[in-house]
């Protein structure tokens, strides 16, 4: 085993294996509660949009706050908390369908609740990794974590077509909850020592906002890859919304076959994970990041031809060649903004990324439901393909396509001459 390895360190292969389950059952609800949505209580393109939107809305609400909370706690128990949280969120779902009470309202609260969790799970988790690694093994360990995620997709979201088919989305749903619940316990047996939070400081929360908001728009390359990943998440959340739409009731397509295509976006994923480590060995870091957005975001334009046959395919080639994009920008992008941050920051960092990013998905979802209704369905997938297939422009235009290696641990960020976002905090 190589010195650097994160595989080294027991935490770390408790945080990965807590992950694993977390991760599966999410993939698991992502397929079965808009379908619960759709084929047991009737709901219409609009309110699949308003689901999808609740469900990433909690990191527009809360999600810059989160940072500073985040760095004031104990990471350990936040995770542990976060996952009972949905454990019990999720198992109300399908006793409220035994008990034929369950309502659009319910799932409404539920999924907006969950992405309050989550929120502190992910921000957490992320916050909570170079610490138990070492800054020296992150590009690892989040090659690591991203093949975890992708290889979750891929089984989870099949899984999740599967068991919907066979036992129903409400029972597939408690699934969901089983796999929170052990998690949480998996989390129990980090015995690490704990850098403890930070002393509480005079500055308030808001400005402790504020420093997280300046560290990363205040940076050129951290503002290029929060942008990047914003518009990727924009585009693919616009298309994710309405497939469940396009292949039940447009196509009659089976309910497994929606996992499955989902699950080849997670093959995608996994394989552009690993290789995002050996191609920026070769190409330099952005570079990879630059290059490879160049020649394989337009492939989203595949993805609304959409169709049965051979158009099945061509649409499905097209969403894994986006997904292998994602993939080799999640383990770049997210180890060039670790080495960027030095650890005070890292919670408030994380946050603003999570943002931007989930934030977008929430938009996303929003714009879904609303054009789906106006427009229609197939035209809604060509307005979240166009942004999808642009995604890779503030990167390509901005000094990270530069970047050979990663940055030494603690250099400064370059930053922009007194930048000034509109409707910041001020400290």
């Amino acid at each position: 085993m190589q010195p650097n390895s994160p595989w080294r360190t027991a935490d770390f292969r408790t945080l990965f294996g807590a992950t694993a389950l977390s991760q599966l059952g999410t993939n698991v609800s992502y397929v079965a509660v808009p379908l619960i949505a759709v084929a047991e209580l009737d709901a219409s393109p609009g309110q699949v949009g308003a689901l999808a939107t609740l469900s990433t809305l909690a990191f527009l609400l809360i999600g810059l706050p989160a940072g500073a909370w985040v760095d004031r706690m104990r990471r350990r128990r936040l995770l542990i908390g976060a996952d009972l949280a949905r454990a019990a969120l999720f198992a109300s779902v399908p006793l409220a369908w035994w008990l034929d009470a369950l309502t659009l309202g319910q799932l409404y609260v539920v999924v907006l609740l969950n992405g309050c969790a989550t929120v502190f799970f992910d921000v957490g988790s992320q916050s909570a990794l170079p610490g138990l690694v070492g800054r020296d093994s992150l590009v690892r360990a989040n090659a690591a974590m991203m093949s975890l995620i992708a290889v979750s997709n891929v089984a989870g979201r099949g899984a999740g077509g599967g068991l919907v088919q066979l036992l129903t989305a409400p029972v597939a749903v408690l699934f969901t909850a089983v796999s929170h619940l052990a998690s949480a316990l998996r989390l129990t047996a980090i015995r690490g020592a704990e850098a403890p939070p930070a002393p509480s400081r005079s500055a308030g929360l808001r400005t402790q906002v504020a420093e997280g908001l300046r560290h990363v728009f205040g940076n050129n390359e951290l503002r290029a890859l929060a942008l990047t990943a914003a518009l990727s998440n924009l585009g693919s959340q616009i298309i994710n919304t309405m497939l469940p739409v396009v292949f039940v009731r447009e196509l009659d397509l089976p309910v497994s076959l929606l996992g499955l295509y989902w699950a080849a976006g997670g093959v995608g994923l996994l394989l552009g994970a690993r290789c995002a480590r050996p191609l920026a060995g070769r190409l330099g870091y952005g570079r990879t990041l630059g290059v490879m957005g160049l020649c394989l975001a337009p492939a989203g334009l595949l993805v609304p031809l959409i169709d049965r046959g051979p158009w099945l395919w061509l649409a499905g080639a097209g969403g894994v060649l986006a997904m292998f994009k994602t993939g080799m920008d999640n383990v770049l992008g997210v180890s060039l903004r670790q080495r960027m941050t030095p650890d005070a920051l890292l919670g408030r960092m994380n946050a603003t990324f999570r943002f931007m990013l989930t934030g977008a998905l929430a938009v996303g979802a929003a714009v879904a439901g609303l054009t789906g209704e106006l427009i229609g369905v197939r035209a809604t997938l060509w307005v979240g393909a166009a942004f999808l297939a642009t995604a890779f422009l503030p990167v390509f235009l901005s000094p990270v396509r530069t970047r050979r290696e990663l940055p030494d641990q603690g250099q400064p960020p370059v930053r922009t001459p007194a930048p000034k976002l509109p409707g910041t905090p001020t400290s």
